[in-house]
């Protein structure tokens, strides 16, 4: 397998950020729940992913592969959870971009709140994805790695969840164990919380 190249995302990056992530959770188990209508995934997953971009590189980083196939949006340590102002100032977006789904939402958000660890600070991987068209050749591993190296640096921990099984073993393989199984309120999907320690 030839090199990956990933770089530390910019905000001239935000729109080719968006669309890569809005495309590769398409057919994301919690997005799918959320949006069980694929045009309206189509729709707003766009418009959710132009509020997640820019509030997660304000509080952390984004990685991105140099020719867009793939990019991660990482949380710094202590500010995994949304602070009161990023609330407010992302609330009206998010109701807009949820539309209907917004009650379903908001249970999902408390329930992934719940399960984060609290007695220490972490790296929260809180978005990876790949363009359908370049997943399965190692563009999320890559990517994934590049965040993971970052926290090592640091002597942090990284955390994560999924609702994605086949993406389990993919993030135990860099490291991660599985620190709790739960299901989504409402009817949602399974989800693993998972946890790499810093090396």
């Amino acid at each position: 397998m030839s090199a990956k190249t990933i770089l530390p995302a910019t905000a001239a990056h935000h729109a080719e950020l968006i669309e890569t992530l809005a495309l590769a959770f398409q057919d994301d188990p919690a997005f799918c729940w959320l949006l069980p209508d694929a045009a309206e995934r189509r729709k707003r997953l766009p418009r959710m992913f132009r509020v997640f971009v820019p509030a997660d590189m304000q509080v952390g980083i984004a990685l991105r592969a140099a020719g867009g196939e793939g990019a991660t949006l990482w949380r710094a340590p202590g500010k995994a959870q949304t602070g009161m102002v990023e609330y407010l100032k992302s609330a009206l977006p998010l109701a807009h971009s949820f539309g209907a789904a917004l009650g379903r939402a908001m249970a999902l958000g408390n329930a992934v709140s719940q399960h984060h660890p609290k007695d220490f600070d972490y790296w929260y991987l809180h978005y990876a994805g790949v363009r359908p068209a370049h997943q399965g050749k190692g563009w999320g591993g890559a990517a994934i790695r590049a965040g993971i190296e970052r926290a090592n640096a640091e002597g942090k921990p990284c955390f994560l969840e999924t609702a994605t099984p086949a993406n389990v073993g993919l993030y135990q393989r860099l490291g991660f164990r599985i620190l709790s199984e739960w299901d989504a309120p409402k009817g949602g999907p399974h989800f693993w919380s998972m946890l790499r320690d810093a090396d």
